[in-house]
């Protein structure tokens, strides 16, 4: 176990050694400032204060720091974080590869099914250190800007409407953060799969993403909607699921259970792959 833990270690600095590790953290930020610029002109600001008034609650009470951020969050993290995510979990095996040092590692007594694990273990770890930073960039911004406050969450695709006291507010969006990362580690799974597979880095990230976008446009298209089961951007969702007066606690556990066979096949299908390419 401690060899295996010194690996996974090396595994992370060669990981977070590469300057492309690095474009979704500097990416977030900035696309943090531009979001709460946004949100702070008339013509948004009057619509969300439209939307908080009509139900009898104060805009001052409850367009807070913590609204801010969980805006930030639902219309960034999922597309915007698949480009990221994609981008470093295709390059996990595939880099290695092209560039010559796998084959130097297997020169080693190392087996290939521990390097897939490191390697996918090595993903994990980097998906919820992303999000996590978003999470917390976010509400360290939204806090800046606007202070503490109550909670404000509209998602009309998810039935999702609340508004939520300052204290449960602000736990909500923190227990919602780790629950995010937990959905965007199948990203990274599927990202991981394609670059155990014989193509180029780049390769591996546009067929992740293009299956994640191919996913979430289908479930947008109104005739599908009996098929939405079937789509892995609605499970990815389940997350906001949090913010209910009364979270279906059943259905969260389905949809973790959906993603989390999701990865546990990539992982194996992704190794599967690995062990049977010819390196040489």
């Amino acid at each position: 176990m401690r060899l295996f833990l010194t690996q996974l270690r090396f595994e992370l600095q060669k990981m977070f050694s590469r300057k492309r590790t690095y474009i979704g953290f500097c990416a977030f930020l900035l696309m943090e400032v531009i979001v709460l610029f946004l949100l702070n002109l008339p013509k948004p600001k009057a619509h969300m204060r439209h939307l908080i008034e009509q139900n009898g609650y104060g805009f001052d009470d409850y367009y807070s720091g913590v609204t801010l951020a969980m805006f930030i969050l639902l219309w960034t993290t999922t597309l915007l974080g698949s480009l990221y995510l994609a981008l470093v979990a295709g390059d996990l095996m595939a880099k290695e590869v092209e560039e010559g040092t796998m084959r130097m590692m297997l020169c080693r007594p190392i087996s290939r099914i521990r390097i897939t694990l490191l390697k996918y273990i090595s993903a994990v770890i980097y998906t919820f250190v992303l999000i996590e930073f978003i999470g917390l960039t976010a509400l360290l911004a939204g806090l800046a800007y606007r202070g503490y406050g109550g909670l404000f969450v509209v998602a009309p695709e998810e039935g999702i409407f609340a508004l939520i006291p300052p204290a449960r507010g602000l736990w909500l969006y923190l227990l919602a953060v780790p629950l995010l990362a937990l959905s965007m580690t199948s990203i990274s799974s599927l990202g991981f799969l394609f670059s155990c597979c014989n193509m180029k880095p780049a390769a591996a990230s546009i067929v992740t993403l293009s299956v994640i976008f191919v996913d979430f446009i289908f479930r947008g298209i109104p005739y599908f909607e009996s098929l939405h089961a079937w789509f892995i951007t609605t499970h990815l969702s389940t997350w906001m699921h949090i913010y209910e007066s009364y979270p279906p606690w059943w259905r969260m556990t389905e949809d973790y259970s959906y993603l989390l066979g999701l990865d546990l096949t990539c992982l194996i299908v992704g190794s599967a792959i690995f062990l049977q390419r010819d390196l040489k």
